[in-house]
């Protein structure tokens, strides 16, 4: 099907996070798994690594992103693309919710410490 519906697609949140799957294997893609991320004001993220590359457009909003210790600032129309191993973490700083569009590639897992790898649920 080459045009999904956000009406149904999935949600999932986390305290102060919600990822939103716009296309993933359990909603037909094949190659990439696409989601909408929205981070709260206030919100730190938890730092983890992904198996595959990842990318992130900012749609709104701000973040600072940590990235293997160095810190960037991630605003509205910038994209930051992390690679695989690399240690992130994405959080929010400002008065207003972030929001990003994420890619992943079908089969890209994330590693939170020293866990096994899993992958999210808004990629499955």
């Amino acid at each position: 099907m080459p045009v999904l519906s956000r009406d149904n697609a999935p949600t999932f949140n986390l305290p102060g996070i919600c990822f939103t799957t716009l296309s993933s294997p359990s909603r037909g893609a094949r190659e990439n798994a696409v989601w909408e991320v929205t981070i709260a004001p206030g919100v730190s993220g938890a730092p983890h690594r992904l198996t595959r590359e990842e990318t992130f457009v900012a749609l709104s909003g701000s973040a600072m992103v940590e990235l293997d210790g160095q810190r960037f600032d991630l605003v509205a129309g910038s994209t930051l693309v992390v690679d695989a191993g690399q240690i992130l973490s994405v959080s929010n700083v400002g008065t207003e919710p972030f929001r990003a569009l994420a890619v992943l590639p079908v089969g890209g897992q994330a590693v939170v410490g020293d866990r096994p790898a899993f992958t999210p649920p808004w990629a499955a």
